[in-house]
């Protein structure tokens, strides 16, 4: 450090950099040491004395440590330090982002509802292509039908006897102009009787069926022809006289009346899953089928 006296020694005419380095000199101080004081580096103190202020930054930094050198050597820069050519000190241009235009607000309220349009649409038009299909199908209520009443487009025989084609064809064509809807089957299984709740099998007489309901037959002679195998429906009957038939099977049977010589016949002996299956002897007389 100098005394104040030091400065009456400086020429008034030099600039801040030379004056500083005339100080610096006449205090036996190096570089390093001044650096060191003012914690700044050797390379900026050079810089300083050269005055090349471009290489320190802006002017505001220059400035600052223009002064903090001269508090070091106790040296007056005066109007030195107007007169340099270091540049003004300007404020920064304070610019408020709070306020935003309406027609900007508008158009980012316009942007956002699109971007959200955009990605509803990409998002659900692939589900609705994936899902029309349920759809279009679920549209219409579809038919439920008893696993016991055969459907009159699919003849399917009873049990193990055998379908006869010839014979079932023409009872169970379906109209060409009407398509065939799908049918819901019901797995409620029927309760059966014990097989001690049978009744003794009614005797003699003519054996007639009334049909309360649609039911597919499957009636044989004694001869093992096929009398008749189709899907008759709610409302007709049918009559057969002793010896005619050897054989039934009922689908349905819950929808259909046998009467033995006039007397009703009671076919739960004889039912399996809302199918019966008995044979009819030579008298008429009604009995379960021998396996």
């Amino acid at each position: 450090m100098i005394d104040d006296q030091t400065v009456n020694a400086f020429d008034a005419a030099a600039g801040c950099g030379a004056r500083l380095r005339q100080a610096r000199e006449a205090a036996g101080l190096s570089l390093e040491a001044v650096g060191k004081d003012l914690r700044m580096p050797v390379q900026v103190v050079k810089s300083l004395e050269a005055e090349q202020w471009d290489r320190l930054g802006a002017p505001v930094f220059v400035r600052g440590q223009l002064r903090s050198y001269a508090r070091l050597l106790r040296v007056d820069l005066g109007d030195a330090l107007e007169q340099a050519h270091i540049g003004p000190v300007v404020p920064p241009q304070l610019v408020s982002h709070t306020h935003t235009p309406r027609a900007r607000r508008i158009a980012e309220s316009l942007g956002r509802r699109a971007l959200y349009v955009g990605i509803t649409a990409v998002l659900a038009v692939p589900v609705w292509f994936a899902t029309r299909g349920h759809f279009d199908t679920g549209s219409s209520t579809p038919n439920t039908a008893s696993l016991d009443v055969i459907p009159a487009a699919v003849p399917v025989t009873g049990g193990n006897e055998p379908a006869n084609p010839a014979t079932a064809a023409p009872a169970t064509a379906a109209p060409a102009s009407q398509p065939s809807a799908p049918y819901l089957a019901s797995l409620t299984p029927v309760p059966r009787p014990a097989a001690s709740a049978a009744t003794p099998a009614a005797t003699g007489g003519t054996l007639s069926l009334q049909f309360k309901g649609d039911s597919w037959v499957d009636i044989s002679g004694p001869d093992g022809a096929t009398v008749e195998k189709a899907l008759i429906k709610s409302g007709e009957s049918r009559s057969f006289s002793p010896g005619q038939v050897a054989r039934m099977v009922l689908g349905n049977a819950s929808a259909v009346e046998v009467q033995q010589g006039g007397a009703i016949v009671d076919l739960s002996p004889y039912q399996r899953a809302n199918v019966a299956r008995f044979t009819v002897s030579s008298d008429g007389s009604v009995a379960p089928v021998s396996h």
